[in-house]
């Protein structure tokens, strides 16, 4: 659910009445930012943290006791005179520098330690631009994210509006934002993007909802049902047959990259059809992992003679390859079926076929093919793109790819991931979902389902390859991705952030 500034304080409100206390509250948010910061870096570094008057001030300082109590080592810097803290804050700094008192003898083994910012200046209960102290304060956290820290804004970054999602003249860019209770809805809009960084959710059970907007924003919690353990009597007959008709004579990547990937997130049987004609059956055959099965194909429309559960297109396909043919499959496969790159592009030629499927589709284009499928749409903010773009055509689940991926269906509340990192801008990331969403198909889940789960865990598994194997955003690969979707399965399950 998305809340504004003013459905937030109505939830907290009520559970003040409850009977619920303040610091209390501050004690759970501590914790859980703790753990997000331990969730990137699990050895410990330097903290930095950054507070105003309020009770995000708090937050931070709990968060810092707790990391100083796990051996980092931090310091406190307030935008204001800190007898202006207020008097829970004033507590917890207390509790913040007795802990750091206690570790004064412990060794320092910095060198090369991760630096980490938190901003828990402002939260939601201040309007307007920020004055100038903050400013200043913002000022340092910018200076010391160009040098390298990571900076985690709590509930929201400062100096940014929490209803409207636009940034003030000064502003904390994130590169990640833990927000508390509910996501705020200025959070997910276009104009916050960069000024967010990562989303994450801190749950708070003892705020009761609101009135809020319906969209959800896609967290472990959201996920973790919708995928049962294996029982122990499993055999690949229980895990879906996939289909992927993939790759061209110059995009052969394209096609490996969806069958890793597909194998990867479970299906019991992959699949890839190559035309005969392309001559690439021999050294596909050659590149692949052995548990995958290749046939040769002489037209596409060879699909409908097969006995799937899923089928996934267009990845490296080349328009000119059988347009006419993948129009029909599009049209006409009774099968779930992802869409994806080239497919995408021969069915913006004539989109009309999305509205009359007679199986279901899951669509998954980046923003430049989204404008190719639909040019006026694609002028609108990205949700009410999405959302537009699904009424209508009630066999199709739109996945609009980019820093916020939103999963949209006709209706039904739209769904909004948090994972990912701009190192997944790069070539093949949209091969390596397509094949991870189709095997989820294939599994059973729905098209919203596969969506869902697969943008969470690719985003996850490039935080993983980022965070604890040594990846840059400048090195991470689409390869990379499929290497560690093991690690991603297991933080979905594991219930992190």
């Amino acid at each position: 659910m998305l809340v504004s500034n003013l459905e937030m304080r109505a939830s907290e409100e009520a559970a003040f009445a409850q009977g619920v206390k303040v610091e209390a509250l501050m004690e759970v948010v501590g914790a859980a930012v703790a753990k997000i910061v331990n969730q990137f870096y699990p050895h410990p570094g330097r903290l930095m943290v950054f507070g105003g008057k309020g009770n995000n001030t708090g937050d931070a300082l709990v968060a810092a006791r707790l990391l100083v109590n796990r051996g980092w080592h931090a310091q406190f810097r307030c935008a204001f005179p800190e007898e202006m803290l207020g008097e829970l804050p004033s507590l917890k700094l207390m509790e913040f520098r007795q802990s750091v008192l206690a570790q004064q003898n412990s060794p320092l083994h910095l060198s090369g330690a991760p630096l980490v910012v938190l901003d828990g200046i402002l939260g939601i209960g201040t309007n307007g631009p920020p004055c100038m102290e903050i400013c200043v304060a913002i000022n340092q956290i910018h200076h010391l994210r160009e040098a390298g820290a990571w900076v985690l804004a709590i509930d929201i970054p400062t100096g940014l509006d929490a209803d409207s999602g636009l940034p003030s003249a000064f502003c904390v860019a994130a590169d990640l934002t833990a927000t508390v209770g509910f996501v705020k809805r200025g959070l997910v809009a276009d104009t916050a993007t960069n000024y967010v960084g990562r989303l994450a959710l801190i749950t708070l059970i003892e705020l009761p909802p609101g009135k809020g907007d319906p969209a959800e924003l896609i967290t472990p919690c959201f996920l973790k049902h919708w995928l049962s353990p294996r029982q122990f009597n499993s055999h690949k007959g229980l895990y879906g047959r996939v289909g992927i008709l993939a790759g061209s004579r110059c995009y052969p990547g394209a096609a490996r990259l969806c069958v890793h990937a597909a194998l990867r997130a479970g299906a019991g049987v992959v699949m890839l059809f190559l035309q005969e004609k392309l001559g690439l059956y021999l050294s596909m055959v050659a590149s692949l992992p052995p548990e995958a099965i290749v046939l040769p194909i002489r037209s596409f429309n060879e699909i409908f003679q097969q006995c799937l559960d899923a089928l996934c297109i267009g990845p490296g396909i080349e328009e000119e390859e059988g347009a006419e043919e993948i129009l029909e499959i599009v049209r006409n496969a009774q099968m779930p079926t992802v869409v994806d790159a080239g497919a995408l592009n021969i069915v913006s030629r004539q989109p009309q076929v999305l509205r009359a499927c007679r199986g279901l589709r899951l669509l998954t284009p980046h923003p430049g093919e989204f404008t190719r499928l639909s040019p006026e749409l694609a002028k609108l903010p990205r949700r009410e793109a999405a959302e537009a773009f699904v009424s209508g055509c009630p066999a199709v689940t739109l996945l609009l790819k980019g820093a916020r991926a939103i999963v949209a269906e006709m209706d039904t509340p739209p769904l909004i991931n948090s994972t990912g990192n701009p190192g997944m801008g790069s070539a093949g990331m949209g091969d390596v979902l397509t094949g991870v969403c189709g095997s989820l198909l294939a599994q059973g889940l729905t098209p919203r389902q596969s969506a869902s789960v697969g943008t969470w865990l690719c985003g996850r598994a490039a935080e993983i390859a980022i965070f604890s194997h040594g990846q840059s955003p400048q090195s991470l690969l689409a390869g990379d991705i499929v290497q560690l979707l093991g690690q991603a399965f297991g933080s979905l399950h594991q219930g992190t952030y």
